[in-house]
């Protein structure tokens, strides 16, 4: 049995398991997942997190840490065109005779080979019943990581294409970009990693609806820690807004995040330009236990690409994410394992990311505050 068939027959059993737990009677919800957008193509930009569902008491702080990992493999047409024309003569690092190859393809061209993980510490402090500040410290490590060989084998599973990832070795760090000649070539991870900017915010959800009912609003700002740093960095400071409408049951919730983000654009090596980003959540949250909640949620967001930088459809086009999760309380604490597939557009996201969570929080009140 291959890696994937075992990983699909685990998470299988697993779900099987957790819907045949006793009753969730005293059960809660805990909103989305609170995972951000791990795409390289904006990754730096202030991305709202979807809105919990926990509140904490008046004057109390809770803790919230997350791992999240991800596997991207983005590459042009033409790329792909040229590595599966590779494939039949095995593995290869990529190097000079490749990258003068992939330069003298025609058209724009790029190639996007890395794994990347992100810590989040976000720290809420309850000012009133009404209002939450909030601040999220981020590092991230890149390398070449180990699931190109996973991602192999599910593709081969279920029959889809290669995508050219067998012409080249697998858990190496490939990253070429032209973007209009702002050229940029890394055959190795372009930085061990770093702090990377933090995010401070509010969030109010004094406006009074039908019971069952919650509205929050979000406001947020990205602060830059360091002058324009490649992959760490873009030197400028985002803005941005969030709504999020959440609509609670007996054993089902529903949420409707919608937020737009002032990104201010990044400098060469790959520029892009100052604009207001959209972006959309919706989700589904199942009590499964009196302890464990099932989420499944799906993420939209516009390319930060426009025509002004490159002409290649693969990086205009809008991102789509699925997300499924699960999530158990221990008393105090609150676990959370989540895994994102990117849907429609496979240029332009991660292959795969998952996310692991930890959040204390010490003083909790009921759902929907």
């Amino acid at each position: 049995m291959t890696l994937a068939r075992q990983v699909a027959t685990w998470t299988a059993a697993a779900l099987a398991s957790f819907t045949t737990v006793a009753s969730a009677a005293d059960g809660a919800f805990y909103g989305l997942l609170r995972s951000r957008d791990l795409t390289p193509f904006g990754f730096l930009r202030l991305d709202l997190r979807p809105a919990h569902a926990v509140t904490i008491e008046p004057g109390s702080w809770a803790i919230e840490t997350e791992i999240d990992y991800q596997n991207t493999w983005a590459l042009s047409p033409e790329v792909e065109l040229y590595l599966n024309g590779l494939e039949s003569q095995g593995r290869r690092e990529l190097g000079a005779d490749e990258l003068r190859a992939i330069r003298d393809l025609p058209g724009e061209n790029y190639l996007v080979d890395v794994e990347s993980s992100l810590l989040d510490v976000t720290l809420h402090y309850k000012i009133s019943s009404q209002w939450t500040a909030y601040v999220t410290a981020n590092a991230v490590s890149y390398g070449g990581g180990f699931l190109d060989g996973v991602i192999e084998d599910f593709h081969d599973t279920f029959g889809m294409a290669s995508f050219g990832r067998p012409a080249l070795s697998r858990n190496d760090t490939n990253i070429v970009f032209d973007l209009r000649s702002s050229q940029v070539a890394v055959f190795e991870a372009p930085t061990r990693g770093g702090l990377i900017d933090p995010t401070v915010g509010v969030r109010y959800v004094g406006i009074g609806l039908p019971e069952g009912w919650t509205l929050a609003l979000e406001a947020a700002s990205k602060v830059p820690i360091r002058d324009s740093s490649f992959l760490l960095s873009t030197g400028r400071t985002d803005y941005g807004l969030q709504a999020a409408l959440q609509r609670f049951g007996n054993r089902d919730a529903f949420y409707v995040n919608a937020a737009a983000v002032y990104y201010a654009g990044a400098s060469p090596p790959v520029p892009q330009e100052s604009q207001i980003v959209p972006t959309l959540v919706v989700g589904y949250e199942r009590q499964l236990s009196a302890n464990t909640n099932l989420n499944l949620q799906g993420y939209y967001s516009e390319s930060v690409y426009s025509r002004a930088t490159t002409n290649l459809e693969s990086l205009l086009d809008d991102k789509y994410q699925l997300s499924i999760g699960l999530r158990h309380r221990m008393d105090q604490f609150l676990l959370t394992f989540g895994f994102t597939e990117n849907l429609q557009n496979f240029n332009n996201t991660p292959d795969i990311s998952f996310q692991l969570g930890l959040a204390w929080v010490p003083r909790p009140r009921s759902t929907s505050g």
